[in-house]
């Protein structure tokens, strides 16, 4: 149940067709993640895809390294039920082969993808096959005139990616295309902010959030969720991407727990547990990971406590619909509050997840 009146008020955007999903307007915010396979390895990178979308991903983005990747992009396409994004660094080629692949996007940074000429190449090809394309401006790839004026101190670096997405922007407006997503990420939190922020006030196009290079699984979630946590809760989020040096699939896990932790999604179970002491009856954490594994692909609103005290049982999880709290002699099974059932501790996953499923 909420524990606040607060609700977000994301900003109004337009409606960006990415495959399947919609990205902005009335559209719920989607989850990203990117392969880290050889995308030349169309069958591993099938398999990767799959796993991500058994995680709960959404939208997913492939590296486009060669024309040889770019026209394997179709053969994956086939064989995948997700939006396919091509991500196109440096040759401009690359994404009108990936064009013809199919793609549902393109990614491209306006820092090293060539002339204003060829960006307008690549987006009169996207709007005949009706493909979107999101414009991603990262803090370390700026073009120089644009670094050179930071240097003299004349912008701030969130002020330079912000100039960068706008001068591309007006590319694409040039030509009647309005089917753009923008990003504007750094590796550090609050340049990332700063820049979506004052972006919010130029443009009405949806966002796709993350922080870029966040870093290892400890410190790139601690990063990811701070940054994107913020955003979303001001309202300036569409689409997000938690970028992680580890599996994607730990990228999906965590964007659903930050939207989840601000009620953004309500189709996914709330694992939450006690931080354990010294009154701890059974091993909180391991039966905690276990539920949380199988419990990773049913849609319910439900919260799962799991409790390693009657101290911390029913009593401190109100909010819970069903849990587990420990004694010395068994553990307890509560729902709304309330005991319903005495279990032996080498019942409690099984029959814990009984509950789950017919609650």
């Amino acid at each position: 149940m909420p524990l606040h009146d607060n609700m977000i008020k994301r900003r109004k955007t337009i409606k960006v067709r990415v495959g399947s999903l919609f990205i902005g307007g009335d559209a719920p915010i989607t989850i990203q993640s990117m392969t880290n396979t050889d995308t030349r390895d169309i069958q591993k990178t099938i398999n990767q895809i799959h796993k991500l979308t058994d995680a709960g991903c959404e939208i997913v983005r492939c590296a486009v390294v060669d024309m040889e990747a770019a026209k394997a992009l179709s053969q994956i396409k086939k064989s995948i039920s997700i939006p396919l994004v091509a991500d196109i660094h440096f040759d401009y080629r690359l994404a009108l082969k990936s064009i013809e692949s199919d793609v549902a996007g393109l990614r491209i940074n306006p820092g090293n993808i060539g002339s204003k000429e060829r960006v307008k190449e690549i987006v009169k090809k996207a709007k005949e096959r009706g493909i979107k394309i999101r414009i991603g401006v990262n803090s370390g790839s700026l073009e120089k005139w644009l670094l050179s004026r930071v240097n003299r101190g004349k912008l701030s670096l969130s002020e330079a990616m912000v100039e960068s997405a706008l001068e591309y922007i007006k590319i694409l407006e040039s030509i009647e295309f309005n089917q753009i997503v923008i990003s504007l990420k750094s590796s550090d939190v609050l340049t990332t902010i700063d820049a979506y922020r004052l972006m919010a006030q130029k443009c009405n196009y949806p966002f796709h959030i993350g922080i870029t290079e966040a870093g290892t699984i400890r410190s790139g979630t601690v990063k990811s969720s701070v940054g994107i946590g913020i955003l979303i809760y001001e309202g300036i989020c569409d689409t997000l991407r938690v970028s992680l040096a580890s599996d994607p699939v730990n990228e999906v896990l965590v964007a659903r727990d930050i939207l989840r932790s601000l009620g953004m999604r309500e189709d996914v179970i709330n694992v939450i547990a006690c931080p354990t002491c010294g009154r701890a009856e059974f091993d909180v954490e391991k039966i905690a990971l276990a539920v949380e594994k199988k419990t990773l692909n049913i849609k319910k609103k439900l919260t799962v406590a799991i409790m390693g005290c009657i101290v911390n049982g029913p009593g401190e999880a109100k909010e819970a619909d069903i849990g587990i709290a420990g004694s010395k002699k068994y553990v307890a099974l509560f729902r709304n509050g309330e005991i319903i059932d005495k279990l032996p501790k080498n019942k409690i996953i099984q029959r814990l997840l009984k509950e789950i499923e017919n609650f």
